[in-house]
């Protein structure tokens, strides 16, 4: 192992560098470093050579131009190996650079911000930065290249243990990760300047639906068990700030599963749809099987659960509100694989603790811009459908209106069938998933399935529809089974023909204009 004796220094997140440089420095580790490194590492007491001194070139060009020099480049690339390169480095008067410590213009961060001019988006695309991280993770048997101050503490302890030397494997994984974060920088660029055009000489952001390019790169957080069945292999791939299931913290409970993920993701999205009141949902094989809400957590639970009980063994749970000690005994009477909320208190910790293998997890929300599906060969992205209901919007159709408590059924329906896989069709109170149809090739068939599932009394109900009914044979089941209003998208050609059934029936029906597929 070769010790590192001259680092070069140039971040722009400059949390821990102090630190990190004092430990460098107490291995006799020379720190070169640029501007506005350099002026912090000083005003720590910390010895730095400037770039500028090692190139006896001054920065220029607004600091554009600073470590684009061969006397920083060949110092990096040199192979130590090579006699020629080291007689090179000799000759040029070029000192070897064993580490390099550089974190990247915040492209990122400046392009989600609102109103950025194009100058300024243009200024914060990274050129040096990049240049240098290449080279030295080419480099990498001879060049420890640092991207990220996570790694920062790891490596100053290898420092200590090896007298001053970092492992090959060590080296070669920093040198991935710094491939990484290079190609996840690009991807970025590339990504937020495809939205940009020039017209008549300005150039001006173009309104697009979907990007111009799209790019994924994830680090691999989490290697799963397996994947949707044992013999597939999966694993989970997230930035390590992520928020919403991706980035949810595991308080409790064996190892997620790749199904325990899919739908513990479609039990949070479902209940970040109810905000106002204490909401409860029940996911099996990522199609609601109960929800429910109430004035306190613990009863929406309950109602939850009895949409469909049978259903609800062996399901993953999500909550809008912190689980609470009534809520965890409710939940300790069934067998439960998963549970997200924003929190557990302290006393239903305890409650749920008994439960060794139970997952409890914390969620902070994130909303996704995008929905992303894999294809042979490819993928399809769409924007994420966060249209919501607005009673403002809807269009009643049939002779009779709905009744107060009719329209907050039907609204309370339209949230859960939107998380429905189709065809979708629930049956509903104000308050209360009360029977589910999901997944079947006709709608009228998705109608039959939810009646006949059903534990709860479906005379009354409010009757959810994903998208249009073909014919009115699905209305006149649902009316069959008690049901005294609909709310559907509307579209067909034999609308009116489900209207007049409608009418017939003296059932209320509200046509939203937004249909709500998923597949």
């Amino acid at each position: 192992m070769a010790k590192i004796r001259r680092a070069i220094l140039s971040v722009t997140d400059k949390a821990g560098v102090v630190a990190f440089s004092r430990a460098l420095h107490e291995h006799g580790v020379e720190l070169v470093s640029t501007g506005g490194t350099a002026k912090l590492l000083r005003e720590n007491g910390l010895p730095v050579t400037e770039v500028a001194e090692l190139t006896g070139f001054p920065e220029m060009l607004d600091g554009r131009v600073k470590t684009l020099h061969p006397k920083v480049a060949g110092g990096i690339l040199a192979v130590r190996a090579n006699p020629a390169h080291l007689e090179a480095l000799e000759t040029h008067g070029i000192p070897a650079i064993d580490m390099v410590v550089v974190n990247l213009y915040a492209f990122e961060k400046a392009a989600a911000r609102e109103g950025i001019s194009h100058e300024e988006l243009i200024e914060n695309i990274d050129i040096g930065g990049p240049t240098m991280i290449r080279a030295a993770a080419k480099n990498f048997q001879d060049v420890a290249v640092v991207t990220s101050a996570e790694d920062y503490a790891g490596i100053a302890e290898e420092l200590r243990g090896n007298g001053g030397a970092l492992s090959l494997s060590t080296h070669w994984e920093l040198a991935k990760k710094a491939f990484a974060r290079t190609a996840a920088y690009d991807a970025a660029i590339s990504a937020r300047i495809s939205a940009i055009t020039v017209r008549d000489g300005e150039f001006a952001d173009e309104a697009q639906t979907t990007p111009g390019m799209f790019s994924v790169i994830l680090p691999r957080k989490q290697e799963l068990r397996y994947g949707e069945n044992p013999h597939q292999a999966a694993a989970l791939y997230a930035l390590p700030d992520a928020a919403g299931i991706a980035g949810a913290k595991q308080l409790q409970g064996k190892e997620l599963s790749f199904n325990n993920l899919v739908d513990l993701d479609a039990a949070w999205q479902l209940v970040q749809e109810f905000r106002d009141r204490p909401t409860s949902v029940i996911i099996k094989h990522t199609n609601p099987c109960g929800s429910g809400q109430a004035g306190t957590l613990a009863e929406s639970y309950r109602m939850a659960f009895a949409c469909d009980p049978v259903s609800a063994f062996g399901g993953v749970l999500a909550f809008n509100r912190d689980v609470d000690e009534e809520t965890a005994l409710e939940i300790s009477k069934t067998f439960v694989e998963a549970i997200a909320a924003p929190g557990f208190s302290a006393k239903a910790r305890t409650v749920l603790g008994g439960k060794k293998n139970l997952r409890l997890l914390t969620v902070v929300n994130q909303d996704e811009k995008y929905s992303v599906k894999s294809i042979t060969g490819g993928i399809l992205v769409q924007s994420a459908d966060r249209e919501s209901f607005r009673r403002e919007n809807a269009r009643v159709v049939t002779a009779r209106e709905p009744t107060e408590a009719e329209w907050t059924a039907l609204e309370f329906g339209w949230k859960i069938v939107k998380h429905v896989k189709s065809n979708a069709i629930v049956f509903a109170t104000a308050n209360q998933g009360v029977a589910v149809g999901a997944g079947q090739m006709s709608r009228v068939d998705s109608v039959k399935l939810a009646a006949m599932k059903a534990v709860l009394p479906l005379a009354g109900t409010a009757v959810a529809s994903d998208a249009f009914f073909p014919f009115p044979d699905g209305v006149e089941e649902a009316a069959k089974h008690g049901a005294t209003a609909v709310i559907q998208p509307g579209g067909s050609v034999k609308d009116q023909e489900v209207i007049d059934a409608a009418n017939r029936l003296g059932l209320a029906m509200v046509f939203t204009g937004i249909r709500h597929f998923r597949h």
